[in-house]
């Protein structure tokens, strides 16, 4: 059995749980680089950590799509949205660069980069990894924005208690029959950047009906990040969610 990677960090400044500010030049994400896992079994891995997570009143929600669909500016949209609502921080996972993180540390949230080492998805004990280094104790919300890719994220159960995709209209409506699993395993759909439905040939009733077809209970929601349209009604609803996980 292959023996973990020692973890490096690249210790910069991180804006504290409940602190709101904007960073200056020299402010910069902390990088974590995450050791592979050497557990075989990640499903009982990941049920530990949830339970785990339950025990201490916070909710993870697992946040997958492919690049490009959003994933960072609807956090964004909903940091408003949830203002004086949610204790709640965010792990950025990528191959490479901390763009995302520090974006969102501009923007006042709590946030910490993982860089994955060239793989395209996160299992359980690489989620433990990161939550240790954001270091919420007391978020109510963990935020995992997955590596950006609609095949390998939905494989891995992470521990999370919700799992979100979002897909943008660009993308196009025929995604959750080409890539199922990442449907089966969301409990929400975000269909993001519907300011652009006039511009794209995006059929609703067709791919509505693709992802009802691989998870009957799954909840879809439109939104456009830009503009802030259908922003409210999701937080609503992840907030609620978020509630009920944590008093159940």
């Amino acid at each position: 059995m292959t023996q973990p990677k020692p973890a490096s960090v690249r210790q910069s400044s991180r804006v504290r749980p409940g602190k709101q500010r904007r960073r200056s030049t020299m402010d910069r994400a902390k990088i974590i680089l995450l050791k592979e896992s050497v557990l075989e079994n990640n499903d009982q891995d990941a049920a530990q950590l949830r339970e785990t997570l339950r025990s201490q009143g916070t909710c993870l929600l697992n946040l997958m799509s492919s690049p490009g669909s959003g994933k960072t500016s609807t956090l964004l949209a909903l940091n408003k949205a949830f203002a004086g609502r949610l204790r709640w921080g965010v792990m950025e996972a990528d191959i490479d660069s901390a763009v995302d993180a520090d974006t969102l540390l501009e923007a006042g949230i709590p946030a910490v980069q993982l860089h994955t080492g060239g793989m395209c998805h996160l299992d359980a004990e690489m989620t433990r990894q990161g939550i240790r280094a954001l270091g919420m104790e007391d978020a109510e919300l963990i935020v995992l924005e997955n590596v950006g890719n609609l095949v390998c994220p939905a494989e891995f159960d992470t521990g999370a208690a919700i799992n979100m995709t979002i897909l943008s209209v660009p993308e196009g409506d025929d995604k959750p029959s080409k890539y199922p699993l990442m449907y089966e395993t969301s409990d929400i759909l975000v269909i993001n950047k519907i300011d652009t439905l006039p511009i794209f040939d995006f059929d609703r009733a067709r791919v509505e009906r693709d992802a009802k077809t691989r998870n009957p209970e799954i909840e879809i929601y439109y939104i456009s990040a830009k503009t802030g349209e259908g922003i409210q009604e999701l937080a609503d609803a992840l907030v609620q969610k978020v509630w009920e996980w944590n008093r159940a």
